[in-house]
């Protein structure tokens, strides 16, 4: 076993990590988190997903938490949220004119205020309720101003690595531009990612990576990664987060990070 005795910072992804294969926070985890709290250990829900989706899958605990939204262009932290990194007008209106073009493809804008779409397609608006929590359709996304602009994700109902991803990863020499799922491509600042984020989180909690814990399973978790001596890849992860992490645990379907978090508990 190793040797938790030390650890104060925890943070783990959504998708894919903490929640479910039906997107579901165990039960088991909110009585570990009671526990945690009692050690003085920091919880941080790191996610690409929106804010108003995190802190509603953790409303019982999100007054006690820290959250990294939108792959790190928002955090909220001691109940004040602020963004980070925004994405420029003019990149917003090339990105989206590229993905306008893949077969297929939704783009989602990804204000702090709410989510915007330009589809009615049910299926798709039934695949984005469940990642955001606030949406809005319009005519067009290029011509919304009125927001703080944190992120462009872009969903195939196929792959997102087959067919979304080759036709923008050409913007990654201005861009972030990463894989984020099976479905999903995020395209945000360049300085966005969990790990640009979670540096902060841990210069503000006074935490360094000798005493932090991260559990990821896809792309945009290999920044976090590198900031913990104790990464854990899922075991349903990408295999560049297997490469990266240095420790494994079981599948987010048989509650992998329940599973380390009982052994840093009982440390």
């Amino acid at each position: 076993m190793m040797n938790f005795t030390n650890i104060k910072l925890i943070v783990s992804d959504m998708d894919g990590t903490l929640l479910n294969d039906n997107h579901e926070v165990s039960q088991r985890f909110f009585d570990q988190f009671e526990a945690l709290k009692k050690k003085d250990i920091h919880f941080i829900a790191a996610s690409g997903r929106q804010m108003q989706s995190i802190q509603t899958k953790l409303s019982k605990i999100q007054k006690d938490i820290s959250i990294i939204a939108e792959n790190g262009s928002i955090i909220t932290y001691n109940n004040k949220t602020e963004v980070l990194l925004e994405l420029h007008q003019n990149d917003i209106a090339i990105a989206i004119g590229l993905l306008r073009q893949v077969e297929q493809c939704y783009p989602v804008l990804c204000g702090k205020n709410t989510a915007y779409v330009e589809t009615n397609d049910q299926e798709f608006i039934s695949k984005l309720a469940e990642y955001y929590t606030e949406y809005t359709v319009v005519e067009d996304l290029t011509t919304i101003s009125q927001d703080a602009f944190l992120k462009i994700a872009a969903y195939h109902f196929e792959s997102s690595e087959t067919y979304i991803y080759p036709k923008v990863k050409h913007l990654s020499d201005h861009l972030q531009v990463v894989v984020s799922g099976a479905n999903w491509v995020d395209i945000s600042h360049p300085e966005a990612n969990k790990g640009y984020a979670l540096k902060k989180l841990q210069e503000d909690l006074g935490v360094t990576r000798e005493h932090t814990v991260v559990f990821g399973d896809y792309n945009n978790d290999l920044e976090m990664l590198q900031l913990a001596d104790y990464s854990f890849a899922m075991a349903n992860a990408h295999p560049q987060v297997k490469n990266t992490a240095r420790f494994s645990t079981k599948s987010n379907s048989e509650q992998g990070v329940e599973y380390i978090l009982d052994q840093i508990i009982s440390s």
